[in-house]
């Protein structure tokens, strides 16, 4: 299962569509308190976070992930459009795992997806 932590419908939906024909499972917060609950609930294999996004807060949720000993480990992924360098760096120095420009998240999207599947695609 993988958390999403965005609130962009069109990457949302960009990544439920992807998930579906991986077999991926998805499972979304749209607070930060959710996104913590539903991690340490669903034990997710990756958490997507859009560090554009305001709501629910990407960079509350990965302070809180990095605080927390049961979810400092899980694997997490950011995308952020190209041009914000200050977002990334501070991504970063909260501890995320990788960080992709938009664009090459988008292009990325099935093969990030793939590790996660629970059953092979319909």
């Amino acid at each position: 299962m993988i958390l999403v932590i965005a609130d962009d419908l069109l990457f949302r939906s960009k990544i439920s569509t992807a998930a579906k024909a991986l077999g991926v499972v998805v499972g979304a917060a749209t607070t930060p308190d959710a996104a913590v609950q539903r991690a340490r609930d669903d034990k997710p294999t990756l958490v997507l976070l859009d560090l554009d996004g305001q709501r629910p807060a990407p960079f509350e949720v990965l302070r809180r992930f990095a605080a927390d000993d049961e979810l400092r480990g899980l694997e997490t992924l950011g995308f952020v459009s190209h041009v914000h360098a200050d977002l990334v760096r501070q991504a970063r120095e909260l501890g995320i795992g990788t960080v992709l420009a938009r664009s090459a998240f988008v292009a990325q999207l099935p093969s990030i997806l793939t590790p996660h599947a629970t059953a092979p695609p319909p």
